[in-house]
């Protein structure tokens, strides 16, 4: 129930989650499902969930909404069906949309993912939560954390005028980027080897991709993708930066940017945030088409700096981090929901382990072991330094069919062939992971030094005019891993022709200076921001 005051007797508890938000309410549906008559508080701060970034799934994220938390229904009728995702490149002979350089889906897409209102989305998730018999306390916030390995947990619960004591056996956090026990305990890190800042806000009167007006006006172009270009996230790419274009139910279509700030500048110059992030987008011809008559919403705009952080603890013998408040890399290719999933299924995992009476201290080690190694191959394996070459045509295309083929068939295949305890064994944290993650940052790193040497020699973007790589689509057979190898030669080829230029080359970056390594907390009182859009 809703606004449950807390008695003044006792407050026992099996477990409390600390947010109720999408990776909260998603632990404890699994906490009451795999263990009847279990004991689950929810305390969550904000009295109505509001939206966030983070409304683009991708295949994971969407089997554990659909086949994991059972929403198929709820999703087909209240949120919008993603069509994948679509790059839009350009250079100074680009005049609009159709002669950028596009990148992106044939058809529609084989294996669902969704487009998100997540204000309506995490409410549902939250009401399942208490039908399933969690108790819901909020507005309520939480303080004076105490832990206690293997034993009893203390926290305050606050709500209004008034402050409860509540003991439980296992606190999950799922505070977002709050990441209130990571922040408390100085387990909370900023990733200073990716400095990103993000701008974003909810727009009206974008155009229509598939709509008649560029249709018109566009014939050829609007003929040569036969699936949906509205409803996919469509990417504007800038040299060090790139905006998301995300439709959500109702009209409103969520547009941001995301830059590298050694390489992309993004000043404060007394102007409305709202005004400045509509400049900045102006300055790329497919932007510029799309917003022309479009209006933002003032009172939904948002910026952030340093968004990557981590966790050097995930798990203790008696808490747990889940979603954001674990760790945050960068919300191109929409890890964050992915994220979620793994971190709430391997929590609701342990903490089901413990009560059944299994030794929780080998346990604990594996599972900080798994995620530390989980999130560091991850991140060196997608995002660092991918700023750097973001922005060409050529090493994009290549890069994001490589690293989607790999994800398909190294991380979708699992829990669709497998079942959902394949999300209990996060992401390269296998040992067949550091195989792949060595391969996946390997190319990653080489695609960076070219993309710098093609910085230092003035020939960026030479590419980014009227090409087009459109993917036909994966599927999970086995046979279809061949398909890497045409890719690797095309690597291999590149290499030859051009790589060996940039070889024994050291990272530098000229443009931008290094920015402190300082975080920037989340407000006090505002929701917990998660950032998974792409």
């Amino acid at each position: 129930m809703d606004n449950t005051l807390l008695s003044d007797g006792d407050n026992a508890y099996d477990v409390v989650v600390i947010g109720g938000a999408l990776s909260g309410a998603a632990t404890a549906t699994l906490l009451l499902r795999h263990n009847p008559g279990i004991r689950v508080l929810i305390v969550e701060k904000a009295e109505k969930l509001g939206r966030r970034v983070g409304e683009a799934t991708v295949e994971v994220s969407a089997f554990f909404m659909t086949r994991v938390l059972g929403m198929t229904q709820y999703l087909n009728e209240n949120q919008i069906m993603k069509q994948g995702l679509r790059f839009w490149f350009k250079n100074d002979e680009v005049q609009g949309v159709a002669d950028a350089s596009e990148l992106g889906p044939k058809y529609l897409a084989r294996i669902a993912s969704f487009q998100l209102d997540r204000s309506t989305f995490d409410e549902e998730v939250l009401r399942r939560a208490c039908l399933a018999g969690a108790q819901l306390i909020r507005p309520a916030t939480v303080a004076n954390v105490k832990l206690n390995s293997g034993g009893e947990q203390t926290l305050d619960v606050k709500q209004g005028d008034q402050t409860y004591r509540v003991r439980s056996r296992w606190i999950v956090d799922a505070s977002g980027m709050a990441a209130l026990l990571a922040r408390k305990n100085g387990w909370w890190v900023s990733n200073t080897e990716h400095p990103t800042a993000a701008c974003w806000s909810r727009w009206k009167g974008i155009k229509d991709w598939d709509g008649r007006e560029l249709a018109q006006k566009y014939p050829e172009w609007s003929k040569t993708v036969y699936g949906l270009r509205n409803t996919a996230t469509n990417h504007i790419i800038g040299d060090g930066w790139w905006s998301w274009w995300i439709p959500l139910k109702g009209g409103d279509v969520s547009v941001g940017f995301v830059l590298d700030q050694r390489l992309v500048d993004f000043p404060s110059d007394g102007r409305k945030l709202g005004e400045r992030l509509k400049d900045f987008l102006m300055k790329h011809p497919v932007a510029r088409e799309m917003i022309a008559d479009a209006e933002y919403d003032e009172e939904d705009m948002h910026w952030r700096r340093n968004l990557a952080y981590y966790s050097t603890t995930f798990a203790g013998d008696g808490f747990v981090l889940v979603g954001d408040a674990a760790a945050f890399m960068d919300p191109f290719y929409s890890p964050g929901m992915d994220w979620i999933s793994f971190t709430t299924s391997s929590a609701v995992n342990l903490i089901t382990e413990q009560r059944m009476g299994k030794p929780m201290v080998e346990r604990v080690v594996k599972y900080n072991r798994d995620f530390s190694v989980c999130h560091s191959r991850w991140f060196a394996a997608l995002y660092k330094d991918k700023y750097e070459y973001m922005g060409e045509f050529d090493l994009m295309s290549l890069a994001f069919r490589l690293d989607l083929s790999l994800y398909y068939w190294g991380v979708v295949e699992g829990p669709y062939n497998r079942g959902e305890t394949a999300l209990f064994a996060p992401p390269f944290s296998p040992p067949s992971g550091k195989f792949f993650a060595w391969l996946m940052s390997s190319y990653n790193s080489r695609f960076a030094a070219i993309a710098r040497h093609r910085r230092a020699t003035g020939m960026l973007g030479k590419k980014n005019r009227m090409q087009r790589c459109l993917i036909p689509g994966f599927t999970l057979k086995r046979s279809d891993t061949l398909r890497i190898f045409p890719m690797l030669a095309e690597w291999l080829k590149l290499e030859i022709t051009e790589g060996w230029r940039s070889w024994g080359a050291q990272p530098e970056y000229p443009t931008k200076p290094q920015p402190q390594p300082v975080a920037e907390p989340m407000p006090a009182p505002a929701p917990a921001v998660s950032m998974e859009a792409s």
